[in-house]
């Protein structure tokens, strides 16, 4: 079993989020993109069955004691909370080729089933404009989890477009981070 990395297993609003991230030190290690996912299980109508904290605490057995992982993903985005999971400042467990290099991010439900609910995907949308612009990591480096070359499932889903979550993301880079990203309009 590899050593386990520990987790955060906190709860934040968008506001709060930025501000913990602010508050973080990238020195020894620094992610180049994001990749998202969904939860497939749980799905979204099963994420509020049990509390946010103990939530975290059985993603933690199931990573650590059944999977026997090092860590797992970094966020799981949720409709009233961005969840903080493996630390942001060390390298997760969410895709086989790209763990080293990046942060993984879950959406919270089945998203080949299920459809994003408005405000998960401002939570989502928020939290990864936090995460692009502290870093200044360009939003069209957004990765779905299925494009991993090692991946052999649909993760997050059909009913996520990358194009849409680029576009909105980078609306809101422009509104939060101006100067700090390379503008993608003038780009395409």
């Amino acid at each position: 079993m590899s050593t386990w990395k520990g987790i955060v297993g906190q709860g934040f609003t968008p506001n709060k989020f930025a501000t913990y991230v602010g508050g973080l030190s990238f020195t020894a290690w620094r992610p180049s993109f994001v990749v998202l996912h969904n939860t497939a299980a749980p799905t979204f109508a099963q994420w509020h069955s049990v509390s946010g904290k103990q939530r975290m605490q059985n993603l933690q057995s199931y990573y650590r004691d059944t999977q026997k992982w090092s860590g797992g993903p970094h966020l799981f985005i949720a409709d009233d909370l961005i969840w903080v999971f493996t630390p942001l400042t060390v390298p997760g467990v969410h895709s086989p080729s790209w763990n080293s290099v990046s942060w993984g991010v879950e959406l919270v439900g089945d998203y080949a089933t299920e459809k994003v609910l408005p405000r998960l995907k401002k939570n989502a949308i928020s939290a990864l404009a936090t995460l692009h612009g502290t870093l200044g990591i360009d939003p069209s480096t957004l990765r779905l989890h299925r494009e991993d070359p090692r991946t052999t499932h649909l993760c997050p889903g059909s009913n996520i477009s990358k194009l849409d979550f680029i576009a909105e993301l980078t609306a809101a880079l422009d509104r939060s981070f101006q100067g700090e990203h390379p503008d993608m309009r003038a780009a395409g």
